[in-house]
């Protein structure tokens, strides 16, 4: 018995049984997805987040049109206007040697997931940044430290934890969210879902694909509640 069929015999299900192995496959690909685009996001949120609040005055107009954009319409959309949209111009991007990106219905939606969770983690952290007392950026100018070492020695890390449960719940939306890569023929666990859907008619299928979702964003949260009990230990013992 394969072992990634095991669940469908356990639950009696012939359909878990016959496409388990094509749905786990899928979900290694959500993981996959949504890891990569969450991390490029969080780089790109910092540096966003930052130029929003201490850059000049055309990069905060710059970037608060991109957040609003991003955060103000569906992810579906956004998708869809990366993958055919961009798809489009073949020769250009062929030109410039990047067809070999935009072909790929895999990149396309890490690059179109990146973009959208980037704008919600620089609001994220932008706000945790602003809450932080104006006395930190005094008292740290008058030890002599400049801006960026400010930001990077003092402010950071303590905007980091105030903003470590608003970044876990965007990355458990991201997993949810991801669901739709599987309209542009990506395979992950949706898409396989959708894939033994139309081989079996069994409605049941579906089922199996949210209590997946339901453990995987279990997980996630347990997971992301230990990291930051470990990171605010210090802050319970006041």
């Amino acid at each position: 018995m394969n072992w990634c069929e095991y669940p469908g015999y356990a639950l009696g299900s012939e359909v878990f049984q016959n496409y388990g192995c094509r749905m786990f496959s899928g979900l290694w690909i959500t993981f996959e997805l949504v890891a990569v685009s969450v991390a490029l996001g969080f780089a790109l949120a910092v540096g966003l987040a930052i130029a929003r609040l201490y850059g000049p005055r055309w990069a905060q107009m710059t970037i608060n049109g991109y957040t609003t954009f991003f955060r103000g319409t569906p992810l579906l959309c956004q998708l869809f206007l990366v993958y055919y949209g961009l798809g489009q111009f073949r020769l250009f991007w062929q030109d410039v040697g990047l067809w070999w990106f935009f072909r790929e219905p895999f990149y396309c939606a890490v690059f179109t997931f990146t973009i959208n969770t980037a704008a919600y983690q620089a609001e994220i952290l932008r706000g945790a940044i602003q809450s932080i007392p104006r006395g930190q950026f005094e008292g740290a100018l008058a030890l002599g430290l400049h801006r960026w070492a400010t930001l990077r020695h003092v402010i950071m890390p303590q905007a980091m934890i105030l903003a470590l449960r608003p970044l876990g719940n965007e990355l458990i939306v991201m997993v949810k969210s991801s669901a739709v890569a599987s309209l542009v023929t990506i395979y992950d666990l949706m898409g396989a879902t959708k894939l033994a859907f139309s081989r079996s008619f069994d409605l049941t299928i579906y089922l199996y694909a949210a209590l997946i979702y339901l453990l995987l964003v279990e997980v996630v949260r347990r997971i992301w509640d230990a990291w930051e009990a470990r990171l605010t230990r210090h802050m319970a013992l006041r």
